[in-house]
């Protein structure tokens, strides 16, 4: 792996294990809280994540991002087990979308979001804007839950 995707890669997933505990902690249940009004289900805010990461995987092979994917499988924002099961295969495929970056690609495309072109390593930092986006709208939910999160959790975001 190119040595800046490399370090992006390896901080990006400092911020994924906060995911990983979220998700050890949830019970299908929670999946269905929402705080009211027009938003989602915390399961439905579970699969737009996933949904988000899987335009980043492909992005990778294309430098091109594409949000309008949306997951087929209505089981994802009901089942923790899904979604565990579905975050680690994302992972995987964007770990080997990056891996297969050459220095030349790294050094000399960008990725077109849309409207705006961004090097590569941005590319993903901008992913990880994503994950904490996500995990603002998690702690609210979970607060209005009185769910507890993780000290990890709380050291990083609340």
């Amino acid at each position: 792996m190119n040595a800046e995707i490399k370090r992006f890669w390896e901080l990006n997933r400092m911020y994924s294990q906060l995911r990983d505990e979220l998700m050890n902690i949830l019970t299908d249940e929670d999946l269905a809280f929402s705080p009211g009004g027009g938003n989602p289900t915390l399961g439905e805010l579970c699969r737009e994540l996933g949904e988000t990461e899987y335009a980043y995987a492909r992005s990778y092979a294309s430098f091109t991002i594409d949000f309008s994917y949306r997951a087929d499988d209505e089981q994802l924002a009901r089942s923790v087990e899904r979604l565990k099961a579905w975050y680690a295969q994302l992972d995987s495929e964007l770990q080997a979308a990056l891996e297969a970056l050459s220095d030349d690609d790294v050094a000399g495309k960008e990725m077109d979001r849309g409207g705006f072109r961004v090097p590569l390593p941005i590319s993903l930092d901008i992913y990880r804007e994503a994950l904490l986006i996500f995990y603002g709208k998690v702690d609210v939910y979970a607060k209005a839950m009185g769910k507890p999160l993780t000290q990890m959790w709380r050291d990083w975001i609340a």
